[in-house]
């Protein structure tokens, strides 16, 4: 927040433009983002990509149900019917 004051006339547009961010503003959103990364393990993320996997692994774990759904059986055809002999 501190580093994006110092820019009080530009857009947001024009702040998070990858090709034209402020080198003091993708310096503080990096440390930012190691931070937070380390809320989630220990060793940095080696990139993007494998921030967003391991974030979409927690979330399916945490969005799995806590009991696993019943297996539903195979019923039988109505009116087929076997005899023993």
């Amino acid at each position: 927040m501190k580093a994006r004051q110092e820019f009080p006339h530009a857009t947001l547009a024009d702040l998070y433009d990858p090709l034209a961010m402020p080198p003091a503003l993708a310096e503080a959103h990096a440390g930012l983002d190691r931070a937070v990364d380390l809320c989630y393990r220990p060793q940095p993320f080696q990139n993007e990509r494998q921030r967003v996997e391991h974030l979409f692994a927690l979330y399916e774990k945490l969005t799995a149900p806590l009991i696993p759904a019943a297996r539903k059986g195979r019923r039988k055809a109505q009116g087929s019917s076997t005899v023993s002999i």
